[in-house]
């Protein structure tokens, strides 16, 4: 749980890391800030670590899982997240059997990788597999938190019985590396702006303050029009019905034109070395027009900014630029 509001604007690097979509910033009891993200080759797993967050822009990466040359850990890595469950690290990722795609999807579904070692960057990793869910279909951007001693999954997944490409599920687990019971939908695409190119709901994040449980999420297609959503339940709700959460009509943060700042969203959070400020990392590009795939091109650069307090709710502005030194 982050734990203030912010006295004053926190600027740091922009970007703070270039070429990682889909960006996870996670502050450790060590004090220091360890790094992930989706790689431009979707190739394998990489971390860093700083002391500092802007540190992390020149921080060096240690690889520490790649992909099978074949099988169903074979393509496309994407969207890592780092996880420190019961004194052992996990990374949650998407992967899939191959680049190609059928019906318009990818064939992604989620693992689950674990370290027992105090340093993720030079521990060993043991593959946990698969995480498995209540159907076998395209899955991804599987993310952890525990609330009142329970600890929750959230993920996108296809329901072949729902129309689009993914909707954001919940679930109880049992291990770091499984559900247990029926998984809930929480929200599928429905406005507008969560349908532009493809019908999508991702990216989850969950942050909890104030009474309160948010739970971002991105829509539509990755180009610009990529924006991110959001959900809130109270703190004293059950968060495996439905009813609980209140979703918000209208994206809560999207693209900048007039800064440059083009496709926000797959974001995550963290809080400032002081303790003082919420954080929104998240990633984009600087230009609107794409040549060729969105998700092929490298260039959603990973992001982070200072987060408002209104009346007990975060408020995420617009994307604006950070600090534009590259020392």
């Amino acid at each position: 749980m982050l734990n203030s509001t912010p006295k004053s604007e926190v600027v740091y690097r922009d970007p703070i890391v270039w070429q990682r979509a889909d960006p996870w910033i996670y502050k450790h009891t060590d004090g220091y800030y360890y790094f992930t993200g989706s790689v431009p080759a979707y190739d394998g797993i990489e971390i860093r670590r700083s002391r500092t967050i802007d540190g992390l822009y020149d921080a060096e990466a240690a690889v520490v899982w790649k992909k099978h040359e074949s099988g169903p850990l074979s393509a496309n890595i994407w969207a890592p997240e780092l996880h420190f469950i019961d004194g052992k690290w996990y990374v949650y990722f998407a992967a899939a059997r191959t680049s190609e795609t059928k019906d318009g999807l990818f064939d992604h579904r989620m693992f689950v990788l674990e370290c027992a070692d105090a340093d993720p960057l030079a521990g060993r990793w043991v593959e946990k597999g698969q995480l498995v869910t209540n159907w076998e279909s395209f899955s991804l951007d599987a993310t952890t938190f525990e609330h009142r001693g329970v600890r929750y999954l959230v993920w996108a997944q296809r329901d072949p019985a729902i129309a689009g490409n993914s909707n954001l599920y919940i679930a109880e687990m049992d291990t770091p590396w499984s559900i247990k019971g029926e998984q809930v939908l929480l929200t599928k695409p429905e406005y507008d702006w969560e349908c532009i190119g493809f019908l999508v709901n991702e990216g989850p994040a969950v942050l909890i303050r104030g009474g309160r449980i948010f739970l971002t999420y991105s829509g539509s297609a990755t180009d610009y029009n990529y924006c991110m959503g959001m959900l809130t339940a109270t703190e004293d709700a059950d968060l495996l019905d439905p009813a609980s959460w209140t979703k918000s009509p209208e994206p809560v943060f999207r693209t900048n034109e007039e800064a440059s700042r083009f496709g926000p969203g797959h974001n995550s959070f963290t809080v400032s070395e002081d303790g003082l400020t919420d954080l929104l990392v998240y990633h984009a590009r600087d230009y609107k027009e794409i040549v060729g795939d969105p998700l092929y091109d490298p260039n959603r650069h990973a992001r982070i900014q200072a987060i408002e307090w209104r009346n007990g709710i975060p408020f995420f502005g617009e994307p604006r630029p950070g600090r534009q030194d590259r020392a």
